[in-house]
Parts: structure tokens; C-alpha cells; sequence
């Protein structure tokens, strides 16, 4: 766990930027070389009621039922879909699966996360 979570695009803006994708629209772009397991930022936003673009929901296995939604107002939110992704989230928390080079896209599997 990390002790200060970034959340704001002022403190994302350090370690990524969005710009057109070769994936689909927008897309999340390393602005820095990020390390294997080195923490990105936090999916940051409202709790969603349904849902919607941008929405990222998190539960535990065989929970859904209980499943929290945030729909997405930083730079987080342009994060797309790869399989397998070069990022997984722990909760609302992002990270780097592998290392991945300033430049490179980041995605992560909306169906699965690395820590489930």
C-alpha cells in the first residue's frame, strides 16, 4: 500500500498523458519508464449507481453483488482494454504488471486483474 495516493491529474500527469490510440479513441500513455509492480495512480471519481463509460468496478471473487463503482474523472480513465494487459488493478489502485517504457500505451484485461 502506498502512504500518498495519486489521484489528481497535476500528480498522474508525472507518470502518464493521454493522446490518441492505436487501440480504440484515447488511450493512456507512459510518461515515464514505469517498473514491474511500481504503483501508477488511483482510479479516482464519484461512486457510480449504474453502469456507464468509464465506470471500473471492484469486488471480491464470487461477490458481485457487493461490487463498488467510481466513475472515473482523472487521466485513469482512458486506460484500454489488452489482453494481457501491461497493468492490473488491486482495488482501485493501479500498477505495472511489467516494465513498460516511456511512450507505450498502458492497458489492462477488463475482465481479469492480476490480484484477484
Amino acid at each position: 500500500m502506498t502512504e500518498h495516493k495519486r489521484i489528481r491529474n497535476a500528480e498522474l500527469r508525472e507518470w502518464v498523458y493521454a493522446a490518441e490510440s492505436t487501440i480504440h479513441g484515447t488511450g493512456l500513455f507512459a510518461a515515464r519508464a514505469i517498473r514491474k509492480g511500481e504503483y501508477i495512480g488511483t482510479y479516482w471519481g464519484p461512486q457510480a449507481k449504474r453502469n456507464g463509460p468509464y465506470v471500473l468496478w471492484v469486488y471480491e471473487e464470487g461477490d458481485e453483488d457487493n461490487a463498488i463503482g467510481r466513475s472515473g474523472r482523472n487521466l485513469l480513465r482512458y486506460l484500454n482494454h489488452s489482453r494481457p494487459g501491461n497493468t492490473a488493478f488491486d482495488g482501485f489502485d493501479l500498477y505495472a504488471t511489467r516494465a513498460i517504457r516511456r511512450g507505450e500505451e498502458l492497458t489492462f484485461d477488463y475482465l481479469e486483474s492480476e490480484f484477484d
